[in-house]
């Protein structure tokens, strides 16, 4: 089990290499993430992968967002210090932790009754003592508390709910991912700009559990993720957005964007490197980086067993095999 300063440089990991690195520069939100304990956020066991480049299931079949989404949309929905928010999607209650950390009152809406009691609690005993949660239909809203200044929505409807459009105030901005099948979406932001006037925006492709509720899908008792075919043009934007440029293999600058594995207990190479002579030569500058500047010690390889078996003798400084020092298949 990982202790208090792991997950402390682990999480300053994680914000230099997965939110910073893409382009999210809001610095109080930066700030803001550093200091939020996802690890508090994810099921037992599951700790030490809190700060991992990925969604992580809780119960109830639903997940805690990839921690560069939650940045991702807490930005464009450009979230200030003395803000009311709304988030519909509560579940282990980590964006609304993150959200209590930049705005003055949070309000957070759950459908599963046993996620909005565990994040309620797990909030409490943490001390975010601005953020409120409750069991509810999200896609209604919270009235009572209206108008919201930003409106983040953690789950994917087939359309935007009216009910939360006319919940904005006057500037107010609602994030929230649309999509015409339950599996696929595209982040959308919708700014009020007056009594009945609203600018839409769509941002990027995200996929998201299905928004269940009376404006989202309907809940039939079985969820079952239809997705919409994605066009060859989102498809190519989606993998723009996400692809990061790298220097050359010799650069040193080249290993270091590999840091992120850093505290990873088993790093995989695999399918998506087997190709040219240029995929080797990454792998190469992987391995190489992860073993000198971050002590991992053994490399397990599936390979050809002549070649593996010369590699072997060199690693363990034995002498040629019954083929001499001819080359590997002669």
């Amino acid at each position: 089990m990982l202790d208090v300063t792991d997950f402390e440089r682990a999480r300053s990991h994680m914000v230099e290499m997965q939110i910073a690195r893409r382009g999210i520069s809001d610095r109080r939100l930066l700030e803001s993430l550093r200091e939020v304990p996802r690890e508090a956020f994810v099921e037992e066991g599951f700790e030490e992968f809190a700060y991992e480049d990925s969604a992580l299931p809780i119960s109830e079949e639903q997940t805690i967002s990839q921690p560069y989404i939650v940045a991702r949309m807490i930005e464009a929905a450009g979230v200030k210090p003395l803000d009311r928010v709304l988030e519909v999607g509560a579940g282990s209650g980590y964006a609304a932790a993150v959200l209590g950390r930049m705005a003055g009152r949070v309000y957070a809406i759950e459908r599963h009754a046993s996620l909005a009691a565990s994040a309620s609690d797990r909030l409490d005993r943490l001390g975010y003592d601005n953020v409120v949660v409750r069991a509810g239909d999200g896609t209604q809203g919270w009235p009572e508390y209206a108008p919201f200044d930003a409106i983040v929505v953690s789950a994917g409807g087939p359309r935007i709910p009216d009910a939360l459009k006319q919940q904005l105030a006057i500037g107010g901005k609602l994030v929230i991912p649309v999509g015409r099948g339950r599996a696929s979406q595209s982040l959308v932001r919708v700014t009020r700009t007056g009594e009945t006037d609203f600018e839409e925006e769509a941002l990027e492709q995200v996929c998201f559990v299905p928004l269940i509720g009376e404006h989202g899908w309907q809940d039939d008792g079985e969820i079952v993720f239809e997705p919409a075919p994605w066009s060859d043009a989102e498809i190519a934007g989606l993998i723009g957005r996400c692809a990061e440029p790298l220097p050359a293999f010799d650069d040193a600058g080249f290993g270091a964007l590999f840091d992120r594995f850093a505290d990873a207990k088993v790093v995989l190479l695999g399918e998506a490197t087997h190709g040219t002579t240029e995929f080797y030569q990454a792998r190469a500058a992987i391995t190489r980086h992860l073993i000198e500047k971050h002590g991992f010690t053994i490399v397990a390889v599936e390979a050809d067993w002549p070649d593996a078996a010369a590699v072997d003798r060199h690693v363990r400084h034995r002498g040629p095999g019954a083929g001499g020092n001819e080359p590997p298949f002669g």
